[in-house]
Order: structure tokens, then sequence, then C-alpha cells
């Protein structure tokens, strides 16, 4: 679907030269829905540009269903821009048009006929469930109403990717959950993958299959959601899932007479009594000291915080019949 190899993007300003885009590279497939997430400034909206070349990078390919996007010539590549959608944090509608004709917007400028204009414009419509808005303004929208419009402009040419910035920062949580279901319902209806920039760890884990991290223009450490979640490498990406694991740092290791750990479980055995098991098969005591489910797009992930209260031997073959069940261990 999306290729994108070694983009470099540069921006001159007041203040000199500024590498906004850093040798970034990554792919995603058909019916996949990735995700940009780093904090403000880490290039991610200009890395979204590139990928329609809004913004051209100075280094590196963007190859889209197989075609190199940069060699293409102008009137090709605006052929080919119908194929990807894009919504905005400020939604980007037409206040002086009312909500069908935003949705027909790109349709008119295709030159579609009135007849297949209405026909894909009601479709629409009834999908973002806003059938009864359609003669409505945006000024007379919620901020959730006036995303599902564009969710539904996006849709419009029947694209094949969709490229998402920031586009439930604005909302508030009700609102961003919604906005987050009906993008992953779209995935399935209408078999669009997704490209979703974000600040927002809440958003990646809910709705992402794989995530990669930005910091200073480029990708510092990529994977599925649930390997970032379990075993982030860089520390940026542990600040960003810290607020929706355990938080260790509440715990003082001093306060307790045992060793404490925390325990990590993914989908496969987040649901297995691992520990109930161990208490039974070692000589120790368990004390679990505090513990949270986070639910990700691929299933759920765990963490416990327990202390450890037996001989050395007996916890050594606890810990190795964690490892054996692929509960990952950390020593605290």
């Amino acid at each position: 679907m999306l290729k994108v190899e070694h983009i470099s993007k540069t921006f001159q300003t007041d203040k000199g030269e500024v590498k906004a885009v850093r040798d970034v590279s990554f792919e995603v497939a058909d019916g996949e829905i990735y995700g940009l997430i780093g904090l403000s400034g880490a290039g991610k909206s200009t890395v979204v540009r590139c990928l329609n070349l809004l913004e051209r990078p100075e280094e590196g390919t963007i190859y889209f269903n197989g075609e190199n996007l940069a060699s293409l010539p102008d009137r090709e590549l605006r052929k080919r821009r119908k194929d990807i959608g894009m919504i905005f944090q400020h939604f980007n509608l037409f206040e002086q048009k009312n909500v069908f004709e935003n949705i027909a917007f790109p349709l008119r400028r295709l030159r579609m006929n009135s007849t297949e204009i209405k026909k894909r414009a009601d479709e629409l419509l009834q999908y973002i469930d806003l059938e009864e808005k359609r003669e409505a303004y945006p000024s007379e929208l919620s901020g959730g109403q006036k995303q599902r419009v564009a969710i539904a402009r996006a849709l419009a040419t029947n694209p094949k990717l969709i490229l998402s910035d920031e586009g439930t920062s604005a909302l508030d949580p009700e609102t961003t959950q919604s906005i987050l279901t009906l993008l992953k319902d779209s995935v399935k209806k209408f078999g669009v993958s997704i490209v979703m920039i974000t600040h927002q760890m809440e958003v990646a884990k809910e709705i992402c299959d794989r995530i990669g991290v930005m910091e200073g223009g480029e990708i510092i450490e990529e994977g599925t959601v649930e390997e970032l979640f379990l075993h982030p490498k860089e520390k940026r990406t542990f600040k960003f899932i810290q607020k929706l694991r355990d938080e260790v740092e509440d715990i003082s290791v001093d306060a307790y007479e045992g060793k404490l750990y925390r325990l990590s479980f993914d989908n496969v055995n987040v649901s297995t009594p691992v520990i109930s098991h161990l208490s039974r098969l070692f000589d120790v005591d368990i004390n679990i000291l505090a513990g949270n489910m986070n639910a990700l797009r691929s299933g759920q992930v765990g963490y416990l915080i327990i202390e450890f209260l037996g001989a050395e031997e007996e916890k050594d073959k606890a810990i190795a019949y964690l490892g054996e069940q692929g509960v990952y261990v950390e020593a605290m």
C-alpha cells in the first residue's frame, strides 16, 4: 500500500536551516492503521504532508500502490491524490457550505455528474449518522459532528489511504472515542488504510496496529502497539506509555520486606491465572501491590507490581516459571 524510504525534509527559517524530517522510513499494509506519535515539533505533521507531496522531501522515496509519487507528472499526481483522503485537527470544513456540499466538494472537483454526487454524499451522510444535518452549516454543528463530516468528505472519492493529522486532539474524550470507532469501522467497511498522526498515546493504543515513535524528526522506535507497551526500548517511548502503565515510581521499594517485580502480561496470557498457579507450585508468598489492564486494538495487556516473599531458590524457580508462561518480569 504505502512504502516510505529514507525521506528527509529541511526548511529555511530566519534562524537558519531546520531539519524537520530525518531519514524516515516505514510501511503501511492494506487495511492497517499505522500511528506516528510524538510531541509537538517531532516532525509528524511534516511527514504526513510529504506522503501526498504537499511537501516534497529533498531525499527519499514514497511509493503508493507501487508507484513512486515523486516521479509522476503533475497531472498524474493529481489523479493519485484522489486515492488519499485527509482529516485535520480543526476539521477544515467550508463554513459557507452546508454539510451536503462539504461532502460533495471533492466529487465536484472530479466533475462527477449530479446524480452520482447526490448518491455518494447521501450514502456517506447515512454512514456518519448525520442525515438530519444535511442542510446544516458547520457553525451549527458540534466538534464531533464536524469531524464526522470531515471523515465523510475524506471517504467521498473512495480513497485507499486516509491521513489523519491530529484528528481527535480537539475533541473531548467521549467524542474522541466515537470518532475512533468510526475510523476503525471505515477500515472494515471501505477497505482503507490509515496513517494516524497523534501526540495522544490513549488514541494510539485504541486504534493503531503498529506505531512509530518520533522525536527530533526521526522514528526512534517502531513496533506493534503490544510490543511498545510491554517492552519499550527508548526513554521517550516509555514516557508516552508511562501514564497508561502502573506507575512504578509511586511505590517505594524500601517500604517492603521482599523484592518487588513488575510483571507484564500480553494478550495471550493476560486471562490466564498465572499468579494463582504460582502460589500453588512454589513455596512463595505473593503480595499484589498494584495492577491495571489496557485495551489495545489487538487485545489487552496487563501489569502487576508484586512482592515475592520466600527462599531465594523458590523465588528463582517462580520467576523462571513466569518466563516460561510468557510473562515478562522486571526487578524493581
